[in-house]
């Protein structure tokens, strides 16, 4: 069992997982900004503040998110007239390696799995997508040979790595999928937008600069399956590029089930902004399970007012943050393993709403913490089958990505 201590914040910054000061502005500021920073923070430490007015200058260092604000300003300094708000926090040894071990197979409830799961199985909000199959279709092997066969749908077979196709459209009732295992699109993207039934399987992508690698806008019923998401790694600015995979404007039943995210600044964005409720309320219901996250630095994912599971999934050195509910949405979290991801698990981070999770049966190591100030009420309505925690990293690093389900 997971001990369960209601600790004071600002007397905790290391166990509440505070952002790295050397990768993120605002940690860097207020904690190097002593005389700057300390005076405001001591009037301004509560978990959630929704005001914008009154904000300093330097708070665009912080995005302008007073909560992110209030956290960082709790993690750097211990003073201030206003008393900090306590949370609950789960704390555990970083060699916990077990759980209780139940069926692998499960229906909304919850358990551990044992042994590696299928990796050729439809499951999740995404369970209902089939594209145009994957016989036959229609192979290419360049850019202006993909945007034609897009624009028909069907079974579409990459071969080969394309580059410089900039943004390719799939319409609805669509299989893109890879031929062997070093088939993709690189420096370029694909965009599901206002399309139904779309499957994605055994491609490689990377992105071009301010782009995403692909991008569901609008898009239903779509399965991502057994790609591989990268680019130059945590050098530059973290904006220079976009997402490796967003889901945005109202999109929903989506499953992204045994990729590799690796070496990349922004992993994956579920609803784009706070503002957006009300095209993304009721929607935005994702799974992601049997992927590895690995050196992607947050946004895995990142949800606002949707519903995500994440399951079974492999997160090794990823420094800022992981699974990140926001603005509402509900998350169930279990199974995974986390190494050295701090705030492995957050609800209040990024925007002035925070969102809910539960997190059970999940493997912390190294320097990985969770930061949940509120538990999600959410039930999985459908049947999966999962990979025990202290397995989760070995079947997704033999059984993710490219060249496992060929075609």
């Amino acid at each position: 069992m997971h001990k369960e201590q209601v600790l004071l914040l600002a007397l905790v910054p290391a166990v509440l997982g505070c952002l790295n000061a050397d990768s993120n502005s605002c940690a860097s500021f207020i904690k190097s900004q002593v005389a700057t920073a300390s005076p405001f923070c001591a009037t301004f430490t509560k978990t959630v503040v929704t005001a914008t007015t009154g904000l300093p200058s330097w708070a665009t260092n912080c995005s302008n998110k007073p909560s992110m604000i209030s956290a960082e300003c709790s993690c750097a300094y211990t003073g201030g007239s206003n008393p900090t708000t306590t949370l609950v926090t789960t704390t555990r040894a970083a060699t916990a390696t077990t759980t209780t071990t139940r069926a692998a197979t499960t229906t909304g409830s919850g358990g551990t799995g044992t042994g590696c799961a299928p990796v050729n199985q439809l499951a999740g909000f995404g369970a209902s997508a089939s594209g145009a199959g994957t016989s036959g279709g229609t192979t290419v092997t360049s850019c202006s040979a993909l945007t034609a066969a897009a624009k028909n749908g069907g079974v579409i077979k990459v071969s080969g790595l394309l580059s410089g196709c900039g943004v390719v459209d799939l319409i609805s009732g669509t299989s893109l999928l890879g031929v062997g295992s070093n088939s993709g699109i690189v420096d370029g993207g694909i965009r599901i937008k206002d399309a139904n039934n779309v499957i994605v399987r055994n491609l490689k992508f990377s992105p071009a600069k301010k782009g995403d690698a692909v991008s569901l806008d609008g898009a239903t019923n779509v399965w991502i399956d057994h790609n591989e998401f990268y680019s130059l790694g945590l050098v530059g600015g973290k904006d220079d590029y976009d997402g490796l995979l967003d889901i945005t404007h109202g999109s929903n039943l989506v499953t992204v089930s045994w990729n590799k995210f690796r070496d990349h600044w922004k992993g994956s964005l579920v609803g784009h902004s706070d503002n957006n409720a009300s095209e993304d309320t009721g929607k935005l219901k994702v799974t992601y399970h049997h992927n590895s996250f690995n050196n992607v630095n947050s946004r895995l994912p990142s949800l606002r007012f949707g519903t995500g599971h994440m399951y079974s999934n492999c997160y090794t050195n990823c420094p800022t943050s992981g699974v990140n509910s926001r603005m509402g949405a509900q998350v169930l979290v279990e199974n995974c393993s986390f190494t050295n991801v701090p705030l492995s698990v957050v609800t209040n981070l990024d925007s002035d709403a925070n969102g809910y999770a539960t997190e059970r049966n999940n493997i912390f190591a190294g320097t990985s913490t969770t930061r949940i100030t509120q538990a999600s009420s959410f039930s999985p309505p459908y049947s999966y089958t999962m990979t025990s925690a202290s397995n989760a990293c070995g079947c997704v690093n033999s059984s993710a990505g490219v060249g496992i389900v060929t075609f």
